[in-house]
């Protein structure tokens, strides 16, 4: 009987230590069709993703998004640096820090977060859809037309990425006669 409750127990710490979507959260995304089903993935996914298994970097977390609708970056950037201090490997602290890099113009800065946001977790489709973002700022249109690619890989129906590579392929890869 013991056993079993440590067992149980066991399994319960590891879901509530475990943050972050699941691969079976992702593979629904990009299966699901247009429409509310994927607008719904994506919520979920996103949700997911602020979740970094550590209640202490979810709350720095929180409160850094919060600073960052009232306007106070440089709060919401101490509280976001505190959570990547927490959690080195959380995902999302790296994308919102390197949202306000963005915001600061300092695009050098920002790619560095958001590829460190890409190596914890490679499908975070807001931080490619950032990036390329970032490389069109830069005049980088080919490294744009990439970053929006990986985001339609993970999310086929991503409107706006779908929008941003009909928009640049002509550009970088010339019109078909």
């Amino acid at each position: 009987m013991l056993s079993t409750l440590v067992s149980a127990f066991a399994g319960l710490v590891l879901v509530a230590t475990s943050g972050g979507p699941s691969d079976e959260m992702f593979d629904a995304l990009r299966r699901a069709p247009e429409g509310p089903t994927a607008e719904q993935l994506e919520a979920d996914v996103s949700a997911a993703l602020r979740e970094s298994g550590s209640a202490t970097a979810d709350i720095l977390l929180e409160r850094a998004m919060v600073a960052q609708t009232m306007q106070d970056f440089d709060l919401s950037r101490e509280f976001l640096d505190r959570a990547i201090a927490v959690e080195p490997d959380f995902s999302e602290a790296w994308f919102q820090r390197a949202m306000l890099f963005i915001v600061d113009e300092a695009y050098d800065q920002a790619i560095l977060d958001l590829n460190e946001a890409l190596t914890h977790e490679p499908r975070h489709f807001n931080a490619w859809l950032m990036l390329g973002n970032v490389f069109e700022q830069l005049g980088q249109n080919r490294e744009a037309v990439e970053a929006y690619r990986e985001v339609l890989a993970i999310h086929p129906n991503h409107e706006r990425a779908r929008a941003q590579v009909r928009r640049l392929e002509p550009l970088v890869f010339g019109r078909a006669i």
